[in-house]
Formats: structure tokens, sequence, C-alpha cells
């Protein structure tokens, strides 16, 4: 089978374009820019056109072609989408790509899905398999600093997934096994209320033969973070449903777990880059490190935080009031802006900041040398320093800290 993916480099499509060649799939793909695991993509010789997707590519390509698997950021305009639907080709998003694949192969869903930490659960149950030996292949929505973002195991029974409520696509699911974590209001753009976002979880609940949620933080976890110490006894209660191993096995791999990109990712001593964008992420992620500040005597906490989508904003502004409780400093970027309602003001950094109940610690910000030069100069004065977006602050971010 041949199968081309367009956005084929981002950590959405890329791990799945991973997981078609490793069972034995053609592949090939384009993107308008290098993203997270272009590198990855581009060690595997698989062929990729980056720049305009204007077709040009994809129509070299058309010869043998089974399907084109798209992003749902892709406008239904799109010019690939559009000469893919002329030519005949299959053509699906991802979600219809993998309940095939899954069944195709015979293997057994476990689904992550959640409001809150379904990436870094995802990357827990990965990593419990891989620390204890166990072949399974996976699909995970990030980059992964001990293992490619997608992986076929033949021999493998379990398929690991993170499966993403946006779009309803988790509905597009019948899990073996789903592992529900955090759930709160979100996508609003999609769910028109909270009972519609609600109604969604429980069908997707509906649809699965086994279910793991709601469970308690095991006290021999002892990783950094109570939302993080959650996920793991998620992740517990997941591994003792599909695993021989021992809960002391299970225990002593959660708590190497050395972590996911862009979620509480480390870059260097006190620089962390996390990928929150809703009220209750932002809190979860602070109350880390101000875990880590009490426990290696950092001088304080700084916040870059760059909001994600202009219409999120206008749902989630109320919930700002306590989320930067215990940090000591936040520099607010102007909102990422995707996907957005034209009829809606965009709401500026000195409004969202307005609402916050220690908003005298806050200031609106700009990705410049100014904001630079005071984030280097807090950390070398002791500070942990931590940005927190689903945007592109995160190549900024990194560039400011891993090439000086």
């Amino acid at each position: 089978m041949k199968v081309y993916f367009s956005g084929i480099s981002g950590t959405g499509i890329g791990p799945l374009a991973e997981l078609a060649q490793d069972a034995g799939m053609t592949v090939c793909g384009s993107d308008l820019l290098r993203g997270a695991i272009a590198d990855e993509i581009d060690e595997r010789g698989i062929p990729v056109a980056y720049g305009p997707q204007d077709g040009k590519f994809l129509s070299e390509q058309l010869d043998g072609l089974d399907w084109f698997v798209y992003t749902s950021a892709l406008p239904e305009d799109h010019p690939e989408l559009k000469l893919a639907k002329e030519a005949g080709i299959r053509v699906s998003k991802r979600d219809e790509f993998i309940a095939e694949f899954v069944k195709m192969h015979n293997q057994k869903m476990i689904a992550v899905a959640g409001t809150h930490g379904k990436t870094t659960t995802t990357s827990m149950i990965i990593w419990c398999f891989h620390a204890l030996g166990i072949p399974a292949s996976y699909l995970v929505g990030t980059t992964l600093p001990w293992a490619n973002g997608g992986n076929f195991a033949k021999d493998g029974e379990y398929f690991i997934y993170e499966a993403d409520e946006y779009d309803r696509n988790f509905l597009a699911y019948h899990p073996y096994l789903a592992a529900i974590t955090t759930v709160d209001y979100d996508h609003a753009d999609i769910y028109k209320t909270p009972e519609e976002y609600h109604a969604a979880f429980a069908q997707f609940e509906s649809q699965s033969e086994n279910v793991v949620k709601n469970t308690t933080i095991d006290s021999r976890i002892t990783l950094v973070g109570e939302l993080r110490r959650q996920d793991a006894s998620i992740c517990l209660a997941v591994m003792k449903q599909v695993c021989d191993k021992s809960e002391d096995e299970i225990i002593a791999a959660l708590n190497q777990f050395p972590g996911a990109g862009r979620r509480f990712e480390k870059l260097i001593d006190n620089v962390y880059s996390d990928y929150g964008h809703h009220p209750e992420e932002i809190a979860a992620t602070i109350a880390m490190a101000s875990e880590l500040k009490a426990r290696d005597g950092a001088q304080g906490v700084a916040i870059l935080y760059q909001p994600h989508q202009n219409s999120r904003q206008h749902e989630v502004r109320d919930g700002y009031k306590k989320a930067f409780i215990g940090a000591d400093k936040v520099f607010w970027l102007p909102t990422y802006l995707t996907r957005e309602d034209p009829n809606l003001a965009v709401l500026s950094p000195a409004e969202l900041i307005s609402g916050m109940e220690n908003a005298d610690i806050a200031e609106p910000a700009e990705l410049n040398d100014t904001l630079a030069a005071k984030i280097r100069q807090l950390h070398q004065n002791g500070w942990i320093i931590l940005l927190i977006t689903a945007g592109p602050a995160d190549t900024w971010f990194r560039n400011c800290f891993l090439q000086n």
C-alpha cells in the first residue's frame, strides 16, 4: 500500500507516517514547513517536499497511490486535497486510517483521552512497555527524547494511542481499553456547550470494552508534580490490566519516566517547555515548577505564556483568575491565532492579565531581544524559567537558551 501524508513533519501526522513505513507501506508526503520531526522523517529516507503544497509533488506521486491522509488543519479547498479527490484516491483524516490500520494488524487499542494529561499519560504507557521489554505498536502526538513518536511492533498485542477529542476524532475508535484523564470543557469551535463536550466523552467510554479513570494517586510514585503523579497512577492501572509484570516493576519503571517533548520538558537546568494552553493545565504545570522551586531552592518561577486561539480565550478567560498562583513573574505574549472566528475581537495580553488575581506579577511581552535578555538574566540569578504554550513560541524559546 502506498500512502501520501500531507503535513508529514508535524507531531500529529509524522509519527503516523513512521508507523506506516514500519508496517511495510510505501510512504511519501509534504509539508509547508519543516516540523518537529522533520529530521526523523529525513533519516528514514521518506520522499518529502517542503514548501508550497500546490499539488505538484503529489501529482508526481499519484502512480500507485492508494491513500491520501491529511490533518484536520487542512482546508477543504487545499490544492493537494482537491487533487487527490479529483484523481479518485481514497482520502481521509488520520482517524480513519488509524482505525483501519489497527484492525488490519489485529491489535488491541489502548486509547488515552482527556482534556489534560493525555499526551503525558500515553507517553508513560509507551515508556512502561519500552522499559519492561514488552513489544507494542504506538502513536503519540509529541516527540519522545528516548524513541520515535510512532512505532509498529509486528509481534505486539497492543496498539497504544493518544486519542484526541478535537473534531470528534476519538469517536472513530472502539478501544480494547480507554484511559480517561482529566476532562474540562474545551474546543468551543467544535463543541458548542459543555454538555456536548462531556457527551462525546461519554460516547467514547461506551464504545470501549474496558475503561480506566478516576484513579487515586499511588504513594509509591515519586515523580514531581501532583498532575504527573495522577497521570502515572492512571498508567499503573492500565499496565496492571494489560501485562503480567508486578506492581513494583511497573512503579520502578514509572519513577524513571524521562518525560515527553513539550510536556514539562527540561531543556537545561531550570529551563522547561510545556504545551499547556488551558487554565487547569497552566495551574498544574506551575504547581510542578513550584514543587521544584521548593525542592531545589530556586529563587523564583518565571512564566512565559503564549495563549492559543483567540476564540478559546473568550471561553477560558475567567479561568485565569487563579491559574498563575505560585508563579513569581509572568510574561504574557500575544495569542497565537489559528482557526479563528472573525467576529470575535482579539483579546490583548493586557485584557487577559486584568482577570488574574495576582495581575501585579504579569506584564505584556513580545518575542524579542528585550524579553530574551530578561529571562536569561533571571535564569542566571537562579530562577526557574518555564514556557507554557501550544503555539510556535517554543522554537524561539529553545533558540534563546540552546544556541548561546
